[in-house]
């Protein structure tokens, strides 16, 4: 990916991918990063995905987020099923560039069970072994049925 971004390195660097300008994002043997995505207005976490290379060029060529589902085995630009569509707002990459940080725009909600974020519960502290749930941001913003035809 690094074809069109400048690949100059920043003075004393000793490792370009990690101190370089070159977006040059470094895949895991499955062929994704990781992909933190998190709504621009507050800034707060929307999701965590994953990303092959493909999934990368579509999101930056369209302003769209496009993802790797590892359950469908196959790409996928959010909203195509709900109509809940990511606009690009800005990208960021880790150290040493195998995982992504996005700020999108969300239309409505985020998560496949129609909530705004797909992290709507909280684990309960304070007590050894705590295996309960607490839902903090649960409510839903559109109806997964009607979205998906199913769940």
């Amino acid at each position: 990916m690094s074809d069109s971004i400048e690949s100059e390195a920043r003075p004393g660097a000793t490792n370009s991918r990690e101190e370089g300008r070159a977006f040059d994002p470094k895949f895991g043997a499955d062929g994704l990063a990781t992909c933190v995505t998190i709504d621009a207005a507050r800034g707060d976490v929307l999701m965590v995905a994953h990303m092959n290379e493909t999934a990368l060029r579509e999101t930056l060529a369209t302003g769209i987020l496009h993802y790797w589902s590892r359950s469908r085995g196959s790409l996928w630009r959010k909203g195509d099923t709900s109509g809940q569509t990511q606009t690009l707002v800005e990208m960021r990459v880790d150290c040493d560039q195998d995982a992504v940080w996005i700020k999108v725009e969300q239309t409505v909600a985020a998560c496949h069970t129609g909530r705004r974020s797909c992290f709507y519960r909280a684990v309960s502290l304070g007590k050894a072994g705590a295996t309960k749930l607490e839902f903090c941001d649960g409510e839903k913003a559109f109806d997964p049925k009607s979205a998906y035809g199913k769940k």
